[in-house]
């Protein structure tokens, strides 16, 4: 099939190494321009411009696909078909409408469940006990389009980086076998009714409140893994919490919530206790809880903000 790619993030491209991979000829791969980013905030390629050029495809990298002129450009590709996977931009009905079959997107959840830009992070962080992926044909409205094909898997405990890397791995998989069986595939409408949303996260978010129960804020860490971080301050100092477990302690219902509760950095919640596995100060590397302690004594008693 003659198809266009649509992707930016790593979560995208597995499913262009697979379309590929498959036979299928790209004829042009459209991502996000290139952004700023580190500490010198030069441009950075899109993870999917790196991997289109590694392919040797065509990328194009339009701001916007609103004017008539980007929509003629993308129509002259006479595709058979768009396979979409993040890219981040909406597609207007001229684009949605220019491909022979439509445009396909995998989404990353089970869909009308978390329906938006966050539907890894929220799920974990709603402690949904699974999850999965969705093949969609796209339409107007945001992730409303009937369903194609889906696959569930489990949420085990994993970090929104982890969780992430497996539902790309497997909307790959799904996408490939949606595009080799789309004349027998029945397109499902989603029930409106049992959606729900999962709206970008926003910083405010990533502050532990250390009045909430020790599950709740475990599922935030997990949630918030590896970006933005999930962080508290210790005497003025931010420290990121890349993952914790919850722990069981005699002396945590005498402390009050942030309140370190040992020399081992077990912290008291609301209701129960956590204690941190992965840490990351400032500006400096993700490291264990014990070479964290080396560096920065938390003394029980200590009260973290």
């Amino acid at each position: 099939m003659r198809i266009i790619f649509m992707g930016t993030p790593d979560f995208a491209v597995p499913t262009l190494r697979a379309i590929h991979k498959a036979a299928h000829e790209v004829v042009a791969v459209y991502t996000q321009p290139p952004r700023p980013a580190g500490r010198g905030k030069q441009l950075q390629p899109s993870a999917v411009q790196n991997e289109a050029e590694v392919l040797g495809l065509e990328v194009r990298s339009p701001a916007s696909l609103k004017s008539p002129e980007e929509q003629a450009r993308f129509a002259a590709l006479e595709a058979d078909i768009a396979v979409v996977a993040a890219y981040g931009l909406i597609l207007p009905q001229a684009i949605l409408d220019a491909p022979t079959h439509g445009c396909l997107n995998v989404h990353a959840s089970i869909l009308p469940r978390w329906r938006g830009a966050a539907p890894i992070h929220r799920a974990i962080m709603t402690g949904d006990p699974t999850t999965g992926v969705t093949i969609m044909q796209m339409e107007a409205g945001l992730d409303t389009g009937p369903m194609l094909a889906t696959l569930r898997k489990p949420i085990e405990r994993q970090t929104t980086g982890e969780l992430t890397e497996e539902l790309a791995e497997l909307g790959a998989q799904l996408m490939v076998g949606t595009l080799r069986e789309l004349a027998n595939h029945r397109p499902v409408k989603q029930n409106d009714a049992e959606a729900t949303y999962a709206p970008k996260i926003d910083k405010s978010e990533a502050r532990i409140d250390w009045n909430e129960d020790a599950e709740t804020i475990e599922r935030n860490i997990r949630a918030l893994a590896p970006f933005p971080g999930a962080w508290f301050e210790l005497e003025g100092e931010r420290v990121k919490l890349l993952r914790a477990e919850i722990v069981e302690l005699e002396n945590e219902t005498k402390a009050s919530p942030g309140q370190a509760l040992d020399n081992d950095l077990a912290i008291a919640c609301g209701s129960g206790a956590i204690r941190p596995l992965r840490l990351q100060r400032a500006g400096k590397p993700a490291m264990d809880r014990a070479e964290f302690l080396r560096g920065r004594l938390v003394a029980q008693g200590m009260q973290l903000a």
